[in-house]
This record gives C-alpha cells, structure tokens and sequence, in this order.
C-alpha cells in the first residue's frame, strides 16, 4: 500500500498541475508516483482474484479457467 504521504503528493502535484502547472522536475516526479500507485492497484486487484469463486444461482462452481490457472500458480510458490 502507498503511504498516505504519497497519496497526499499525488493530490497536492495534480492540483498544481490543473491550477498553475508543474515543472519538468516535478512532472517526472508525479509520473513516478503515478505508476507506483498505479501497480499497488493492479497488485491488489489481482491478489482478490486469487481467492475468488464464481457460483451460478443452482450452486455450481462456474469459476472462468484464467482465474483457477492463476490460484493454481498462486498455490505453486
């Protein structure tokens, strides 16, 4: 998880950016954070999936087979 001054940044370079704009130094900087909040994201998103189970209303496991494949890794390491 991003630290909350991180996130704080993230806000303070983009209401800057939309007020008076930033420098070169500061672009490349709210670039760097971006993506770092950006994975956090990802990598949570994907860890849900890692536990997940799909069932239909008459109670069958209907869980899609990309989903099992990444538990199935998951298990391996």
């Amino acid at each position: 998880m991003l630290s909350k001054e991180k996130l704080e940044r993230i806000n303070i370079l983009a209401k800057k950016a939309k007020n008076e704009g930033l420098t070169d130094k500061e672009k490349e900087e709210q670039k760097k954070l971006r993506e770092q909040y950006l994975n956090n994201v990802r990598s949570s998103f994907k860890n849900q999936f890692k536990t997940m189970t799909v069932i239909d209303p008459a109670g069958n496991d209907v869980t899609p087979q990309k989903v099992r494949d990444l538990q199935e890794r998951n298990k391996k390491h």
